[in-house]
């Protein structure tokens, strides 16, 4: 199955501006990683980690970044900058893992 990018990019703007960013990231990936024939339990259970992460990383956030500022600081830019690369190396990770061809010569 072909995933038209431009469709999801457009679709995760219309969700986020609904106030359902989450919900467009997991349609992006459910289309771009599950099987299209996954039983429901695995989408479910899927979903529910999906969604728990997010709100791990949300509330992480809103703990980590220093209090009163209107404007981050440079502390709250590190921190940024951090997650910003553990996120890079699972997604170069991930991509690795799935361009591995699958199967036996």
């Amino acid at each position: 199955m072909t995933i038209d990018r431009s469709h999801l990019e457009r679709l995760s703007i219309e969700l986020a501006d609904a106030g359902k960013l989450i919900e467009a990231g997991w349609i992006g990936y459910r289309l771009v990683v599950m099987h299209p024939d996954a039983p429901l339990v695995q989408l479910e259970e899927c979903k529910l980690a999906f969604f728990a992460g997010a709100q791990h990383l949300f509330g992480s956030l809103m703990n980590i970044l220093d209090p009163g500022d209107e404007e981050p600081t440079e502390a709250d830019l590190r921190k940024m900058d951090l997650i910003d690369k553990e996120l890079r190396t699972f997604a170069e990770q991930f991509a690795l893992q799935a361009s591995k061809p699958k199967g036996s010569a």
